[in-house]
């Protein structure tokens, strides 16, 4: 564990106090630790391209073919 003395304006330290007291974390290090995972969670999830929303709603206005048996349809039996 690394430990690092920093220096936080008044309302970053009103914002961890609400994190630490709202998810009872025990001390403001763990309400950083919560932050950043937090964010890092939420960059992590892909945001879908306006191409590609545009190209899947075409697709799905599309006729579609009923298809029984998948594998015998497709020799894959």
């Amino acid at each position: 564990m690394v430990q690092a003395l920093v220096k936080i304006n008044e309302n970053t330290n009103r914002v961890l106090n609400v994190v630490k007291a709202k998810f009872d974390l025990k001390d403001k290090g763990k309400a950083i630790e919560f932050v950043v995972n937090e964010f890092v969670e939420y960059e992590n999830k892909p945001e879908l391209r306006p191409e590609f929303i545009q190209k899947m709603k075409k697709i799905s206005k599309q006729k579609s073919i009923r298809v029984n048996d998948f594998a015998k349809r497709y020799g894959l039996s």
